[in-house]
């Protein structure tokens, strides 16, 4: 591996336009890149009509925040905004369940 390879940190960053569709880009960014950066390369936002400002972005699988330095291999995430409140996909859920067995 020659110096400036062992200087890139190898990123994948990933959005969920929909349920089982993921578009994922791998980037090779310099040392120091924070999560935010690597956002705005992946051209993800661009792509897929987002509001970056508006976004919750992660790194495997936890928010955080927009300044937060990348390290090698990491993977940042893009989520959508939820359509449901969890609790009351539950209750849904359960109440289908009840009336379905009664």
């Amino acid at each position: 591996m020659g110096r400036a390879e062992a200087t890139l940190l190898r990123v994948e960053v990933l959005y969920c336009p929909a349920p089982s569709v993921v578009d994922r880009v791998l980037l090779q960014l310099p040392q120091g890149t924070c999560l935010q950066d690597a956002v705005e390369a992946s051209g993800l936002c661009q792509r897929h009509a987002l509001n970056a400002a508006a976004l919750k972005v992660g790194i495997w699988g936890r928010v955080q925040p927009p300044q937060t330095a990348l390290r090698d291999l990491d993977r940042v995430e893009l989520y959508r905004p939820l359509r449901v409140d969890p609790k009351e996909a539950r209750r849904l859920r359960y109440k289908r369940a009840k009336q379905g067995s009664g």
